[in-house]
């Protein structure tokens, strides 16, 4: 099956710490944060202090993901298990702190389809499917800048 790569770049006042304190709030509310993490779908399996083994989605999709937070420069999501999505699923979250005080957050997402669905949703992210992925990226940088009182800095 093919995987379908897909590179995000944003720069943010943030610190990675606090990236990662969004990133990793499985409480209530997530999908605040997150759009494509629907409350009702969301399921903590197993929450330690560096990692977490975590369900969740929405939409009909659903994937469960190993957070590992252990490198506050560097998170890594591990897809499981998923009605969609197998192989090397995942997501890769690294930072690069900025002498003027921003952060890079550079986010790498792997899809590969397991099944039907997922092929044709992998053919979906060669088209229209990355804009959307992109904008819900922006869209959980902005709303964990204003959870966390940051003030909003763009890319170059």
């Amino acid at each position: 099956m093919t995987q379908k790569r897909i590179h995000f770049q944003q720069a943010t006042m943030l610190t990675p710490e606090q990236y990662i304190a969004g990133l990793t709030d499985f409480g209530p509310g997530r999908s605040k944060l997150f759009g494509n993490s629907a409350d009702e779908y969301l399921k903590v399996h197993h929450l330690g202090r560096t990692e977490a083994d975590v369900t969740e989605g929405s939409g009909g999709i659903w994937e469960r993901l190993h957070y590992d937070w252990s490198n506050s420069n560097h998170v890594v999501l591990t897809t499981t298990d998923s009605n969609t999505w197998g192989g090397a699923s995942g997501h890769t979250y690294t930072f690069t702190r900025h002498p003027n005080g921003t952060t890079g957050i550079d986010v790498d997402v792997v899809r590969e389809g397991k099944n039907f669905k997922g092929m044709m949703l992998g053919l979906v992210l060669r088209t229209i499917g990355r804009s959307v992925l992109e904008k819900a990226f922006e869209n959980s940088v902005k709303a964990i800048e204003a959870r966390s009182g940051a003030p909003r800095e763009r890319a170059a």
